[in-house]
């Protein structure tokens, strides 16, 4: 199941630290606020006409954008601290040769010896793939493909042909299932492969010849690699046509077929999936999860008529992709070289940058150990946890007071709502990391150890009870999320620091920076997808027929909204695909100010540096979404992201709240004042 976030990169999300380089806010004179760098604002611009110009205007003026970033803002600024800090972390682990053998400190500094180590990688050439590679080659026929396909999933090769796994059952959420689902393509998305557009061609035409220059570095003749390149853009595109949109995705009902295994053999009978089941270690299966059965009836046609050479050329693609990134630095520099077209970065990651990055993929919650008892404690554990319960409290408030919803959905909403599991800063329960082999002689060794392990204990939970104690998230990562099936809400300890969160900060700035981004995740649980879950989390109907028009007429509104706004050229927000993120962002920002003013009603409210706790508020919520990009990483985002631009998640909800517009003395007919009858209100 698709985790709802608070924040999707354009690029990969980073897992990053505390110690504030470049606070985003510098220090009053008065003990425990927070003062907004006057030249962060543009204060020719009135907040009523566009208030992220007027709080951020003046940054966004002044900021450049890393020569290795594809966008630059609060979020990547705590990103790059955090990234410093736990590069202090592995540096001390990997010096440290004496720690015990499993433990996190060892685990963790073989690791990143071995990424750090440029020249092994270097002398190592292709060999490391060489297995994997040599068994494609050894394919006499088309009936050794399932058990191909097999062995590479079973070695974590990312993304080939199809997905297949464990993953909770969403109608019966205590129990987990096998689950077949759309897959296989390595464009960030169909649309890419199927769009007429010249800027989705052009793209098209420069991955084709990005996958006939790695081809050629693995040795193959320039005329050979470039009819192999052509087969996997055939093979690629044939599966782009079977897939569902982005959009389709967002709905759980769509992705939801119990159904006997059987089920497979009629919609694709040219494929052995018994061959393939035992190539995963595994003699049956009596039923599964079929994702998109439209996407394997086009499967059976590929495989019955695409010949073997075509899917040894996609399958020896797919294995060369995914380790290019550990390979000697001709394959990296050809990696980021195509990367950079679709996100506009200048320069790549330093080594140590991307190093980081793959530990904390691997063995997060070994690293998850180390920095928590560095940079999270208990006490902030506890602080972070009343500012939840808080943001809980107005929502249940909020429940008493909505005119639009009857009583019965409102008890269904508030058993749910009570039901919410908090996660706070780190797991409760370290995972295990039992079969992974780390050494500190090859990265793609230890990578693929890990990738193995993983791929077996996640297969391994087929037919188990769920551990409503794991984590799908590291400790370290700056991003939030909302889990349907677990009904949990999820803050890794990576996000609560400054510039979102500071327990010696005043109310006005916690509330509006960290408390929005709790409230966007608690308001997942109830946006277009997550109130079709329960509180047990099953994907079950809880609502009255009236009540559920009802909200469906006041989410319509809020798509309507988000899809006029422009953002590049004649490109627009896709109203649909963002529609759950901006439900979160408004209702968000809406449940984090009833929480404050709750908390501060009947103590003092001076102003501080001339603004009321009330602006101050608004101020650390416009903070949080303080952001530049370039324009190849928005167009990217704007055709792939579940998030509106951070323009949008600014002025779009705030343009819907009375309690903004009295904040600064905004009028009717003010830019940032929607007409009454156009406010759109959920929760």
């Amino acid at each position: 199941m698709k985790l709802s976030r608070i924040l999707l990169p354009a690029t990969a999300a980073a897992a990053l630290a505390l110690a504030c380089v470049a606070p985003a806010f510098a220090k009053s004179a008065k003990p425990g606020a927070r003062t907004f760098p006057r030249a962060y604002f543009d204060t020719t611009c009135s907040p009523c006409r566009d208030f992220d110009q007027f709080a951020n205007g003046g940054w966004q003026r002044t900021a450049v954008i890393p020569a290795a970033n594809p966008n630059w803002g609060a979020f990547a600024e705590l990103a790059e601290n955090n990234q410093v800090a736990i590069l202090g972390i592995l540096e001390g682990a990997a010096k440290d040769k004496s720690a015990k053998s499993g433990s996190p400190a060892r685990m963790v500094g073989d690791y990143f010896a071995s990424c750090m180590d440029s020249a092994a990688a270097e002398a190592a050439g292709l060999k490391p793939v060489q297995p994997l590679l040599g068994a494609i080659d050894g394919m006499k026929s088309m009936a050794d493909l399932p058990a191909q396909v097999a062995w590479l999933h079973a070695h974590g090769v990312r993304g080939v042909m199809f997905s297949f796994g464990s993953g909770q059952d969403i109608k019966n959420s205590d129990r987990m299932i096998a689950q077949v689902g759309q897959g296989g393509l390595s464009l960030p998305d169909r649309d890419y492969y199927l769009k007429p557009d010249s800027a989705s061609r052009a793209l098209v035409a420069a991955y084709v010849d990005h996958v006939a220059r790695t081809f050629v570095l693995a040795g193959a003749d320039p005329a050979a690699a470039k009819t192999d390149a052509g087969r996997v853009l055939a093979i690629e595109t044939a599966l782009a046509k079977g897939c569902l949109t982005n959009v389709q995705r967002r709905d759980p009902k769509l992705q939801y077929h119990f159904l006997p295994f059987d089920s497979l053999r009629g919609m694709a009978p040219s494929f052995d999936w018994s061959a393939y089941l035992k190539g995963r270690g595994r003699a049956s299966l009596d039923s599964l999860n079929i994702g998109h059965p439209g996407f394997l009836r086009t499967l059976e046609p590929l495989v019955a008529a695409t010949p073997l050479a075509d899917w040894q050329a996609y399958l020896r693609w797919k294995v060369l992709d995914d380790a290019s990134p550990t390979l000697a630095d001709a394959y990296v520099k050809e990696n980021f070289a195509f990367a950079s077209r679709m996100s506009g970065v200048k320069a790549m990651q330093p080594r140590w940058k991307r190093c980081q990055r793959a530990v904390d993929g691997d063995l997060g919650d070994q690293l998850g150990q180390l920095y928590v008892q560095k940079y999270f404690t208990p006490e902030a554990r506890r602080r972070a946890l009343t500012l939840v319960e808080n943001l809980e409290a107005a929502l249940a408030d909020r429940l008493v007071t909505l005119e639009w919803m009857s009583e019965a959905t409102k008890k269904a909403a508030r058993v749910k709502l009570d039901a919410f599991a908090e996660r706070i800063g780190y797991p409760d329960k370290w995972r295990s990391y039992d079969g992974v082999t780390v050494t500190r002689e090859s990265w793609y060794a230890n990578r693929l150890s890990a990738n193995r392990a993983e791929t077996a204990r996640n297969f391994a939970k087929i037919g188990q009870p769920v551990d409503r104690g794991e984590w799908r998230m590291t400790p370290p990562t700056v991003n939030a999320f909302y889990s349907p099936t677990f009904n949990s809400i999820n803050f890794p300890a990576g996000i609560l620091q400054p510039p979102f969160y500071s327990p010696d900060w005043d109310d006005a700035v916690n509330y509006g920076a960290i408390g929005a981004v709790i409230g966007h995740e608690m308001t997942h649980g109830f946006d277009d997808s997550g109130r079709q879950f329960d509180a047990a989390g099953n994907l079950r109907d809880w609502w009255t027929p009236e009540d559920a028009a009802a909200y469906t007429a006041r989410a319509n509104q809020v798509e309507a909204q988000f899809a006029a706004y422009t953002v590049l050229d004649t490109m627009h927000v896709n109203g649909k695909l963002t529609l759950g993120e901006n439900i979160a962002d408004l209702g968000g920002v809406a449940l984090a100010y009833a929480a404050f003013q709750k908390a501060i009603a009947g103590k003092p409210q001076p102003k501080i540096d001339g603004f009321t706790p009330e602006q101050r508020f608004f101020l650390g919520y416009a903070g949080v979404w303080r952001r530049i990009n370039r324009p190849e990483a928005l167009r990217t985002q704007v055709l792939t992201d579940p998030h509106s631009p951070s323009h949008w998640r600014v002025n779009g909800p705030l343009s819907n709240l009375d309690e903004f517009a009295k904040a600064f003395g905004c009028k009717e007919g003010d830019e940032m004042v929607r007409r009454q009858e156009l406010r759109a209100r959920i929760w």
